[in-house]
C-alpha cells in the first residue's frame, strides 16, 4: 500500500494502493504505521507522494456505501488519527502532489509542512459537500489552515476540484515544479527542514499548528459529524452520487 525508500536523511513514502490510492480503513492504517516507523528511523524528514498521475482520489466511497453504518463507526476516527498523525508530527513532512489530490486526498496533501505540486492536468480539492457528506472537523481546520479566511469558503462551499495553478492560487499548494523535478525537489526540501535542529523545528511546528488541535479534535463535533455521516439522508445521497458517477 506504502512504498518506502531511504535517501540517506530523507525517507519517501509513496502511495500505492491500486489505480488511485483510495483512502479506506486498511491504507489509513498503514499511514499511521508508516509514520510510526519514519520517526523511529534516523530520517530526519519525510517526502509524502503518490504514483502515477494520482496521488490520492479521496475517500473510498463505494467501500463507504457498502460498509453501511459499522464502517462509518471505525473511518471516520482512523481518518482523524492518520491525518492527525501527518499534521502534527514534530518531523518536517514534505507532501508531493504529482497528480490528483481530491477531498480526503487534498486534506493528506494539506498536511504537509511544505508542498509541492507537479504542473500539468492534476486536480485538487475538497468536493466534500458535492458528495453530499459534512467535513469532519479536523478537516474543516486543516482547509482554514491551508488556505487562510480568505479563500476558506470558496474552497469548502464551491465543493470544487481546481488545476494545480488555481490550486496554487488558493493555498492548496506552495510551490508548483515540472513534473519530472517533483520528487527531487520534494526530497532537497525536505533535507533543508530536516537540517534545522530538530527541537527548534518541532516546537515551531507544534506552536504554529496547536490551534487546530482544539476545534478540529472537539469530540462533540466529532460525534456529530458521525451522526450526520451515519444518518439516513447523508447515506442516500452519498449512495445516488456513487450510482451517478462511480456506478
Amino acid at each position: 500500500m506504502i512504498e518506502r525508500q531511504d535517501h540517506g536523511d530523507v525517507l519517501v513514502l509513496r502511495l500505492a494502493h491500486g489505480k488511485a490510492s483510495a483512502l479506506d480503513l486498511e491504507l489509513l492504517e498503514e499511514l499511521c504505521k508508516a509514520m510510526d516507523e519514519f520517526e523511529r528511523s534516523e530520517a530526519r524528514a519525510c517526502v509524502l507522494t503518490g504514483t502515477g498521475s494520482i496521488f490520492s482520489a479521496g475517500v473510498d466511497l463505494k467501500r463507504m456505501v457498502d460498509g453501511g453504518v459499522d464502517y462509518i463507526d471505525a473511518f471516520l476516527p482512523a481518518l482523524d488519527r492518520a491525518i492527525s498523525r501527518l499534521l502534527f508530527s514534530d518531523r518536517p513532512l514534505v507532501t508531493a502532489c504529482n497528480g490528483h489530490a481530491i477531498a480526503g486526498g487534498c486534506l493528506v496533501a494539506c498536511c504537509g509542512d511544505r508542498r509541492l505540486g507537479a504542473r500539468g492536468k492534476g486536480r485538487v480539492g475538497v468536493p466534500e459537500l458535492a458528495v453530499g457528506v459534512p467535513f469532519p472537523p479536523l478537516a474543516i481546520e486543516l482547509v482554514r489552515f491551508s488556505v487562510g479566511p480568505k479563500n476558506l469558503q470558496r474552497a469548502l462551499f464551491d465543493a470544487a476540484v481546481h488545476g494545480m495553478e488555481d490550486a496554487l492560487e488558493l493555498g492548496f499548494i506552495d510551490e508548483l515544479v515540472a513534473p519530472e523535478e517533483l520528487e527531487q525537489r520534494a526530497i532537497e526540501t525536505a533535507r533543508r527542514l530536516g537540517a534545522i535542529p530538530s527541537s527548534s523545528f518541532a516546537f515551531t511546528k507544534r506552536r504554529a499548528r496547536e490551534v487546530l488541535r482544539g476545534p478540529g479534535l472537539d469530540p462533540a463535533a466529532c460525534a456529530e459529524v458521525r451522526a450526520l455521516w451515519a444518518s439516513d439522508e447523508v447515506r442516500a445521497a452519498l449512495a445516488e452520487y456513487v450510482a451517478r458517477t462511480l456506478g
